[in-house]
């Protein structure tokens, strides 16, 4: 029997909520699959920072050291909540940021999936969706001005002044377009390469090392749109894409308008890939505004966990399996008031009774 020990980091808002249905996902591929999960929880975010004065506390990180993956929930909380705690440890400087770069966490895969089934979600005109969207953008997660020396400070006559650094190297670009290309060759063989060569250096070079990478990947058709043209394009004709990459900051803004092109970031699921370890987490917030009230929508949080068992244990079969079950109880005109519209023809239910319905769409 193969096992994995999960680091489960709930986090704050709505995250122990999507989780806790997460959870009852695993436990079903558990018993019908040779397969056992040791499922660690530990404290992350927010919530830690009020428990342990960190928000990412040394036992949470010996956890997810000891894990061989780990499923995370949402982090943060309301701005007035969020002025209680110092900036350096505010969830996502403190905790976020620093997991990342411990675990070298470097391609962020979101996918920006919209089926027929879904598209009453989208605010984009049928027409436009066609057969539907199915798109992957991967964004480079460790490098670029996120990750870049950042300063502060004020001038001599009284002003005040912040500098950051946008930085990447040969290795860091090299490795994220390996995982664009090897990951279009799966699919149509098409990667738009997503830039602004026209202002920054960094694309300049970015570019240069994709254009000495092709010929590794004759197969694949590169499409280079700047990234102010790529977010237009988006919502014109999303589906003139498949695979998209592009670097962190990049991606940050662009795959939060895939969601919007979804209809929700609750939508959209991630992974965040490493060469020893991942996480794998929904993309959206945690939505403290609703949290406790069992209303979210655990669609994202439970296609992380689909994510996951593909990914990083090859289960490929079951993790079809959840996907097929997520959207079947859309299908069946299920919704979360989260994700609910004016004039929506569906019946309205809670996240629990959502995760439980995935549970017997799962089972059947």
């Amino acid at each position: 029997m193969k096992q994995y020990k999960i680091a489960v980091l709930a986090g704050d808002g709505i995250g122990p909520e999507i989780m806790k249905q997460a959870l009852k996902v695993l436990k079903v591929v558990e018993e019908r699959n040779d397969v056992e999960f040791n499922l660690m929880p530990a404290s992350f975010g927010a919530c830690a920072y009020f428990e342990k004065g960190k928000s990412l506390p040394q036992e949470t990180l010996d956890i997810c050291d000891n894990a061989d993956t780990i499923l995370k929930g949402t982090i943060g909380l309301s701005h007035e909540e969020t002025l209680k705690i110092p900036v350096e440890e505010r969830p996502e400087r403190g905790a976020l940021l620093p997991l990342r770069k411990r675990y070298n966490t470097y391609a962020n895969f979101r996918p920006v999936s919209l089926p027929i089934g879904l598209s009453h979600f989208s605010p984009l005109k049928q027409e436009v969706i066609g057969d539907g969207i199915e798109i992957m953008m991967i964004r480079e997660l460790v490098g670029g001005l996120y990750f870049g020396e950042k300063e502060r400070g004020t001038s001599k006559d009284g002003k005040r002044w912040v500098k950051e650094a946008l930085e990447y190297d040969e290795d860091q670009i090299k490795k994220i377009l390996k995982v664009a290309f090897e990951t279009a060759m799966k699919r149509k063989k098409v990667l738009h390469n997503i830039h602004k060569s026209n202002v920054l250096m960094s694309s300049i070079l970015w570019n240069e090392i994709l254009e000495e990478m092709s010929s590794d990947y004759p197969q694949v058709q590169i499409q280079h749109v700047l990234v102010d043209a790529a977010s237009t394009a988006l919502c014109l004709n999303p589906s003139q894409f498949d695979v998209m990459v592009m670097e962190n900051m990049f991606g940050d803004i662009l795959s939060d308008q895939g969601g919007g092109i979804l209809g929700s970031l609750g939508l959209m699921p991630s992974a965040c890939i490493g060469d020893e370890k991942s996480y794998f987490e929904p993309s959206h917030g945690s939505a403290p505004d609703i949290a406790g009230k069992n209303i979210a929508n655990p669609y994202a949080m439970v296609g992380s966990v689909a994510m996951m068992l593909d990914m990083e244990m090859g289960l490929t079969e079951e993790s079809r399996n959840v996907w097929a079950a997520m959207q079947s109880v859309f299908s069946r005109g299920f919704t979360t008031p989260d994700l609910s519209g004016s004039g929506d023809d569906k019946k309205i239910i809670s996240t629990d009774d959502f995760g439980d319905l995935i549970i017997e769409e799962l089972k059947s």
